[in-house]
């Protein structure tokens, strides 16, 4: 069986030529889960698959990440094949957020008569979630508030942060030495993203070697942290991952 991470979009909410960060993890070549799900994801998606996503963990509410729900929700309540059958799994702290931001308007049709949810199965969380037998792991990052923010990762594959500031002790006791770990990572960081100064102050070496680093601001900036030694994502990129482990005892 082969697993990768489908690199959809690695651009910071400025950088539209990179698209919208977003990732999906694929097996044998099909989709499982499609993380976060900005303004140009679902183009990008369908592009790739030639279908909508069956699942979608969502990271944090900026519009960069959850700016193509609203259409998502027009072409699911439409098709009645697809109705309801979307999974959202989002942490629980974050559903207030979310509610807000893409299911609160008034009026999710013009006409009425529909809750914004109803088109999907949204599926709460907190220590994590099984999906299709495999168990991934939600983990807190630091961006913006705290508990606004999470990361996900698939025990013996991969981790990949969402926006964040360095979170070392985390990725240090989630991440084995097999496992791939998307970053976060911009050529110069700030109090919400990572820098590349910050990831070699904050991570030991063994850890830095398993990074793979996307949300940057440019094309430029891509290329000068790949200078450096690091290991870029670039869009529509895929990258082979080790398969993931058996679920331990006790997991969900």
């Amino acid at each position: 069986m082969n697993w990768h991470l489908h690199f959809l979009g690695v651009g910071a909410a400025h950088a539209v030529e990179l698209g919208s960060s977003a990732v999906v993890l694929e097996r044998d070549g099909e989709p499982v889960l499609l993380v976060d799900c900005g303004p140009d994801t679902l183009d990008r998606y369908q592009a790739a698959y030639g279908s909508l996503p069956r699942a979608i963990f969502i990271t944090h509410t900026h519009m960069d990440h959850v700016g193509g729900m609203e259409r998502l929700f027009t072409r699911l309540w439409f098709d009645e094949r697809l109705r309801g059958r979307t999974r959202v799994f989002a942490h629980a702290g974050l559903l207030p957020w979310l509610q807000v931001r893409v299911a609160d308007y008034p009026g999710a049709l013009a006409e009425g008569g529909v809750n914004f949810w109803e088109a999907f199965q949204l599926v709460p969380c907190t220590r994590g979630f099984w999906l299709d037998g495999l168990w991934f792991d939600v983990f807190a990052t630091r961006h913006h508030v705290p508990g606004t923010s999470f990361g996900l990762a698939l025990d013996g594959s991969f981790a990949y942060t969402g926006d964040t500031r360095p979170i070392p002790e985390v990725l240090g006791a989630l991440a084995g030495e097999s496992m791939l770990i998307a970053h976060d990572c911009g050529l110069v960081g700030n109090p919400s993203h990572t820098g590349v100064d910050d990831i070699e102050r904050e991570y030991p070496e063994t850890l830095r070697r398993q990074m793979m680093l996307y949300h940057y601001g440019s094309a430029a900036d891509g290329a000068a942290l790949a200078a450096r030694g690091y290991r870029i994502a670039t869009s529509g990129e895929r990258i082979a991952l080790a398969s993931p482990a058996v679920p331990r005892a006790g997991a969900g």
